[in-house]
């Protein structure tokens, strides 16, 4: 296997673990287990664990008290999403050698070079803003748009066979189904980060009502700390309800689009399609399953992650599909 796509396997499945990662530290309320960034209470390298590196750390941060377990959750994520980075600053020079430009443009691995950097300025803002909900969903959008653009350069570099599109509504509704997957995992993310997923603890009701009291306005203002209003005001628990009844609706959209792309996949007998097709299905059955399972045990912490993974899968599976489909060619001959 060649080296360039060594790296980009290896990228690929750690994007994944840092994915994973960075949900299990956000759902366990250990995402300012360290006030400064990039270090931990002024560590590199570990977290304070010596009697006098606690005090130290004590003196220098005394309105945040050192939660060791926390610490270590969020440096661990730091150290995985750094190692990440590396991989990809080794893409990114692999790409621009002369010998690779040849038969490749270095496009794509620059502009992923690029939002790994803004990553990084959106981890240490997630921690400096103190969870701001618009940085901390941005930080989320950021990790499965490196998921998808190292995913789309190994694909690429694969030299895999186009599916052919039987039906012209195919493509569209490939495309069509992406975008809604994008679109959930905002909406997710923004669950998430405002801790709105158990808003409604019933399913398919919410507070036992399909439509209960809801503030969109509120729920929806971007730019606002963690728990406030646009104008400072506390948040209300209609503004959390609107937010998590917005994802059940998303969620609803997303069952049927994808579905219906998943099922077309399925019944078309060319190479590729059934099992590609199959494997959407089983994702998004899956991970319909997740969402309401997390409702009904309260948010239970390896199932609220599994979901995050879920979404990643859902994201990787209709991007596959979209690459598969529109390309033609041999990918490099496009100098992608």
């Amino acid at each position: 296997m060649p080296l360039y796509r060594r790296l980009l396997l290896a990228a690929t499945v750690l994007a994944i673990g840092v994915i994973s990662l960075g949900a299990f530290v956000r759902l366990s309320d250990a995402g300012l287990g360290c006030p400064d960034w990039p270090g931990c209470y002024g560590h590199w390298l570990g977290v304070p664990d010596q009697a006098h590196e606690q005090l130290a750390a004590h003196q220098a941060y005394p309105d945040r008290p050192l939660e060791t377990a926390k610490a270590w959750k969020e440096m661990i994520h730091r150290y995985f999403a750094g190692t990440l980075g590396l991989l990809i600053l080794g893409i990114f020079l692999y790409a621009w050698r002369k010998e690779s430009r040849r038969d490749r443009s270095p496009a794509l691995p620059t502009l992923l070079l690029g939002i790994v950097v803004l990553q990084a300025a959106l981890g240490m803002w997630t921690v400096t803003l103190l969870l701001k909900p618009m940085i901390v969903t941005l930080h989320l959008l950021g990790g499965m748009s490196t998921l998808a653009l190292l995913l789309t350069l190994l694909l690429r570099d694969s030299r895999l066979a186009p599916l052919q599109a039987s039906s012209g509504l195919l493509r569209p509704l490939a495309v069509t189904a992406l975008i809604l997957v994008i679109t959930q995992i905002a909406l997710g993310g923004w669950v998430s980060s405002n801790y709105a997923a158990l808003a409604c603890s019933d399913f398919p009701l919410c507070q036992g009502q399909w439509r209960p009291p809801m503030d969109f306005a509120q729920a929806f203002t971007l730019h606002r700390e963690l728990g406030y209003t646009g104008d400072g005001g506390l948040l209300s628990s209609e503004a959390l309800t609107a937010i998590h009844w917005s994802h059940r609706l998303g969620a609803l959209v997303v069952f049927f689009v994808v579905g219906a792309l998943a099922l077309a996949l399925v019944r078309n007998s060319w190479p590729g399609g059934w099992f590609l097709g199959s494997i959407l299905l089983g994702l998004l059955a899956v991970q319909i399953g997740l969402g309401i399972a997390n409702v009904l045990l309260s948010l239970p912490l390896v199932l609220a992650v599994a979901h995050n993974l879920g979404a990643a899968g859902l994201l990787s599976a209709t991007l596959a599909i979209n690459i598969r489909l529109y390309q033609t060619e041999n990918p490099r001959q496009h100098g992608l």
